[in-house]
């Protein structure tokens, strides 16, 4: 399977695993420029005064360690991307100063069901 159709089927994987908790997917492969989120989505929250938080994901998908394990493919250069992503879309949807964070999904495809983490707060930007 290419990278690109790993990447897409991981993609997938992550936004129904995402949902299947209650999270809702407000837009995928979200670019600014160079920059690109996978996911966005609106995890509501339990008490319902509270609201709820905008979660901007990144989708890490493996079919082995060959390359390491997923999240360490987040990186520094990696996360600085990912906050200009979400700064363009807090901006251009006039969501400047909403409660948000960056979680981390990491799916590995082997044999039999592929394997899901969510990491959430998995770095801290702002």
């Amino acid at each position: 399977m290419s990278t690109k159709k790993t990447g897409d089927k991981g993609e997938a994987l992550a936004a129904a695993f995402l949902e299947a908790r209650g999270y809702i997917i407000l837009d995928r492969q979200y670019r600014f420029e160079r920059a690109e989120v996978d996911l966005v989505c609106f995890e509501p929250a339990e008490e319902y005064e509270r609201g709820g938080d905008l979660v901007f994901v990144e989708v890490k998908t493996r079919s082995g360690l060959g390359f390491g394990a997923p999240e360490e493919a987040v990186t520094e250069k990696k996360q600085r991307n990912l906050l200009r992503a979400a700064e363009a879309y807090l901006h251009e949807r006039r969501l400047d100063g909403s409660p948000c964070r960056f979680d981390v999904v990491t799916v590995m495809l082997t044999e039999g069901e592929p394997q899901i983490e969510h990491i959430k707060n998995a770095f801290w930007v702002f």
